[in-house]
């Protein structure tokens, strides 16, 4: 019986690459929308709640697909799966940059927050597949990846517009990288199958009541998540920032987590227990999201708490099917029936948020609907998570 290779191999070593880089392309769509709203309201002519719809559909959309997404890795093998994900978002995104009306640029939303959602649920069945010894840590590599690709996308959503004549620029750059993700897709052993059977067909955990409250735990982590990379920086525009320093906020955001989402996943497969990590990294994210709210003067001090805990409570949060499914084909199932939840939830707060920007006329309070969000996420670490580390 042939053997998966371990993760220190070579051949795991390039599916290691092969995700990270994979899971970078699955953000700057949707997270570099952020730092561009303002240019965008301009130039099409929407309201704070219309924009909102920029991150809140793709989101949705991300939810709904994560269900059918072991049913297409099934058909097409994981690889090929994630693979035709990313080649969505590159020729979605090109298209979206030549929107010339509100209805276009939402409507195109819908296939790049589909290629989201299938990709995102796929790759912890492949994390099942390839590293099942080191979940955690293989997790936290293709999480680190998303943030690494939202931190650029945050960071480069700006100079870029400025550099390649606006927002539609912007999101051409978006796409090339989906294809250059692509070609590394394909030389690093993206495409190749798992040395394992092809998964078995099995049904949703619709009946494990385990199963639905991870997908609401991954829903607050996600609403505080989107919520902030969907507002931050126009609520910083309205204490006096320039759109550059605002959206260096954003980019701060994603970027301050990857050092943290990498190790502590190392440390939680050998050492302590899932539930202490998660439920710290949503405590430190809880002080700096009071921090922002009523000390906005210190705001690059309280990013790096934001940042950091959401960084852990993002890597954890994706482990946690790992540890209750025993295959891969479970995993997809759990991990999708999680995600549709999740994104279910988060697809709401960015209208949400800009609807209470419209009607109260600032952000504040928009930011203290994500304080209770995450301390609500502190709560329920404690319960969802495993008291041990877990490793099948």
């Amino acid at each position: 019986m042939t053997a998966v290779r371990p993760a220190a191999s070579t051949q795991g070593a390039g599916i290691l690459v092969a995700m990270f880089v994979a899971a970078a392309t699955l953000r700057p769509q949707l997270v570099g929308i952020g730092p561009l709203l303002p240019e965008i309201r301009a130039d099409i002519g929407m309201s704070h709640a219309a924009a909102g719809l920029l991150s809140s559909l793709p989101i949705l959309c991300m939810a709904v697909f994560a269900l059918p997404a072991a049913a297409l890795a099934r058909r097409l093998g994981t690889g090929p799966a994630v693979a035709a994900c990313m080649a969505t978002i590159a020729v979605a995104g090109a298209v979206r940059a030549g929107a010339g009306t509100e209805a276009l640029l939402i409507a195109l939303c819908v296939p790049l927050g589909a290629a989201m959602g299938v990709a995102g649920a796929l790759l912890p069945a492949m994390t099942k597949e390839r590293f099942p010894a080191r979940p955690a840590f293989a997790t936290g590599v293709y999480s680190t990846g998303m943030q690494v690709g939202a931190a650029a996308a945050a960071g480069a959503a700006v100079p870029l517009a400025a550099i390649l004549g606006g927002w539609r620029g912007t999101l051409l750059a978006f796409s090339a990288v989906a294809v250059a993700g692509l070609a590394v897709w394909a030389l690093t052993g993206g495409l190749r199958p798992a040395a394992t059977a092809a998964p078995a067909r099995v049904r949703l955990p619709l009946r494990r009541p385990r199963a639905w409250t991870l997908g609401v735990l991954f829903g607050l982590q996600s609403m505080v998540f989107w919520g902030l990379n969907a507002w931050l920086a126009e609520a910083y525009l309205e204490h006096g920032w320039t759109a550059g320093a605002a959206g260096l906020l954003v980019t701060a955001v994603n970027l301050i987590g990857i050092p943290a989402s990498l190790a502590v996943p190392w440390f939680a497969d050998r050492l302590g227990s899932r539930r202490g990590y998660l439920a710290g990294g949503a405590g430190i994210m809880l002080v700096g999201l009071v921090g922002l709210t009523i000390a906005p003067a210190g705001a690059w001090g309280w990013i790096v708490l934001v940042g950091v805990g959401g960084g852990v409570a993002l890597s954890l949060a994706l482990t946690l099917p790992l540890d209750m499914a025993p295959t891969a084909a479970e995993v997809g199932a759990w991990a999708g029936l999680m995600l549709c939840v999740g994104y279910l939830l988060a697809s709401v707060v960015p209208v949400l948020l800009g609807a209470a920007r419209d009607l109260t006329g600032s952000f504040a309070a928009s930011l203290w609907t994500l304080v209770g969000l995450c301390a609500v996420l502190l709560a329920l670490a404690w319960v969802v998570a495993p008291a041990g580390s877990v490793t099948r």
